[in-house]
């Protein structure tokens, strides 16, 4: 047996950070590209470039709340970014199902943090809709949030699951 710690998942901390440049990167493309509030359409009934702004939280949550709400959700992006990276210390390297999820969270909540401290809001550029049914617009950001709390959601669901024992098998049964 070796003394030497066994590597934790810190190192996947790059992943956020090629989520915070790629989103920032297609942000800045946005923002000198893109004019406001008009749709263009990538595919017809679909999906359109449509640039943005968001106050708030998904949906726009808080968006019309006078301000304050940018402060609430930056500390609570920086927080849970920290937590995120305190668990990801703790974190075997090799445990990509824990590891990759953390990464993708804290990469896409600091990539909309920027933007906050940058510019008072978030910059959202993709919409999809249907008919006359609209998708709140969104981010390369907000992607990565929300694939990250899906895998979460079902890494923790199917991950643990008891082995079945073979007949006969009184393991950790109770005598």
């Amino acid at each position: 047996m070796s003394d030497r710690p066994t590597p934790n998942a810190l190192v996947w901390l790059l992943v956020s950070a090629a989520v915070i440049a790629l989103d920032q990167l297609t942000k800045a493309w946005v923002l000198s590209s893109l004019p406001e509030y008009q749709a263009i359409p990538v595919i017809d009934g679909v999906w359109n470039w449509y640039r943005t702004y968001n106050t708030g939280a998904a949906f726009s949550f808080l968006s019309d709340a006078g301000g304050w709400q940018k402060y609430l959700f930056t500390a609570l992006a920086v927080a849970i970014s920290g937590v995120l990276a305190f668990w990801l210390a703790r974190t075997p390297r090799r445990d990509w199902r824990t590891a990759l999820p953390f990464a993708l969270v804290v990469g896409g909540a600091l990539g909309n943090v920027i933007d906050r401290l940058i510019h008072g809001h978030v910059v959202d550029f993709i919409q999809w809709y249907w008919r006359d049914f609209y998708w709140p617009a969104f981010n390369i950001a907000d992607s990565a949030i929300v694939a990250g709390a899906v895998a979460i959601v079902l890494f923790g669901l199917f991950q643990g699951k008891p082995r079945p024992r073979a007949a006969g098998d009184r393991s950790g049964a109770r005598e």
